[in-house]
């Protein structure tokens, strides 16, 4: 299949920089999404986290890399070492197919250390909500295809015998100043119909079992936690087991999309090329498919030392609320506590040291009324930016105006989940089969 694909395609390097003078992308984009520039950046690169995560320092997150691609050609080539791209080599990893992961940091170095690693089936735009602006059947599809997704990503863990700190978890949303006790009802109801467990708890027993002073909550099942950078460093691992080449640092700095094959051009000067590219980049997305669609903003997160004492209730729940902003938090394996939320629409407010202060002691000051306890000080605060969308669901799919290009992004709160949907999406494309929920999350055409 490669060779036959190459001589369509020329294998001489002057006939694969002459399509290097050619325009990058269509002259009718809007102006935002303009031509690729000529300088170092194919994709808006940023700084993931303002300060150093709790997982910067985890074991276990180095991976054996090359410096330098092994060919010129492959079948798949994924740009981003992270949790998607982990999830999507793995996804292609088929023993059959050559697949390329390149990435201009170290593995796992960037959006991935930024998360809290909430692996919720729950959506940011609750059920209810969301059936009013895409459609009943829709909304239930996409909750569905989550919930799947945490099930499916519990089996990955399971069955590569990762050392993570997966730990399967419930989830209690807690009513707040966006959703209160009459929308938690409406809400419970919601997903009833979509076939989605929940409890919905009243203040009377959420004092009672959770000593917290809300007008209610609800209680589900099908959420997990984890070491992102652990995750998505045991992933990779299993996909290199499989044949997948990893290769860091390795810059991409141009793309030329054809209809029969994707040049990419590095750093240094060279080009590889591929059947399919995906890029899975984190919050570093594509200038070619930045649109209304979607939007960075900003937010912050803490932990505390491990051991700290907390309520037994949390070594199986996570928590966030329906308010705005919203708080959310969890306990890891070691016993710390892991609080964020403050979000902030702005792509550069993650960057301010003095937000990182204010927003970390606001953050600690709720979880501690929240919880009605004294907390220690945190040893771990962060800032990143993160992509969302108007409803809460990713982007995933062909990038429309460059044939053969993939992009995942606007993963708002739920990172992982979203990435291992998105894995199987960009991998049943490019099998041939298609995925029934595509439509759900597919890139609008440009002139629509």
């Amino acid at each position: 299949m490669l060779s036959a694909r190459n001589a369509s395609i020329g294998t001489t390097r002057g006939s694969r920089a002459e399509l290097f003078r050619m325009s990058a992308i269509r002259d009718d984009l809007p102006a935002r999404s303009s031509p690729i520039p000529t300088s170092r950046e194919i994709t808006r690169q940023r700084d993931l986290h303002e300060s150093r995560p709790l997982w910067a320092d985890s074991p276990r997150i180095s991976l054996r890399t090359r410096r330098s691609p092994q060919r010129q050609d492959y079948d798949c080539i994924i740009v981003g070492a992270g949790i998607s791209g982990a999830l999507a080599a793995h996804a292609l990893a088929d023993g059959k197919r050559s697949v390329l992961v390149v990435d201009r940091r170290e593995p796992v170095h960037g959006s991935t250390l930024a998360s809290t690693a909430m692996i919720q089936h729950e959506i940011d735009v609750p059920l209810h909500r969301l059936a009013g602006m895409i459609g009943v059947d829709k909304a239930q599809r996409a909750w569905q295809r989550s919930a799947r997704a945490v099930e499916q990503l519990t089996r990955i863990v399971a069955d590569a015998g990762l050392s993570c700190g997966f730990e399967r978890k419930k989830t209690l949303f807690l009513a707040g100043d966006a959703y209160g006790r009459r929308a938690l009802r409406t809400e419970l109801e919601a997903r009833q119909a979509a076939g989605i467990e929940a409890e919905l708890v009243d203040a009377a027993r959420l004092a009672e079992r959770f000593s917290i002073d809300r007008t209610g909550a609800l209680l589900s099942d099908i959420s997990a936690s984890a070491n992102p950078a652990q995750m998505a460093a045991g992933i990779l691992r299993a996909a290199a087991a499989r044949g997948v080449e990893i290769v860091s640092p390795l810059e991409i700095t141009d793309m030329r999309a054809t209809t029969d094959c994707v040049f990419l051009a590095t750093a240094e000067g060279n080009i590889v090329s591929a059947r399919h590219v995906v890029f899975c980049s984190g919050y570093e997305f594509l200038e070619a498919v930045a649109d209304r669609d979607h939007a960075i903003v900003s937010t912050w997160a803490l932990s505390t030392p491990p051991g700290t004492a907390l309520p037994d209730w949390l070594k199986d729940c996570i928590v966030w609320e329906g308010a705005d902003p919203y708080l959310y938090l969890r306990r890891s394996r070691d016993g710390r506590l892991i609080a964020g939320g403050e979000d902030e629409e702005s792509e550069n407010a993650y960057a301010s040291p003095q937000k990182l202060r204010q927003k970390a002691k606001t953050i600690h000051r709720k979880v501690e009324a929240l919880l009605g306890l004294s907390l220690p000080e945190p040893d771990h605060v962060w800032a990143a930016p993160f992509g969302t969308t108007r409803t809460g669901l990713p982007l995933i799919g062909r990038v429309p105006g460059l044939p053969n290009v993939f992009a995942v992004m606007g993963f708002g709160g739920n990172g992982i989940t979203f990435s291992q949907i998105a894995a199987e999406i960009v991998a049943a494309d490019i099998a041939g089969h298609g995925d029934a929920d595509a439509d759900l999350f597919a890139f609008r055409a440009r002139d629509s």
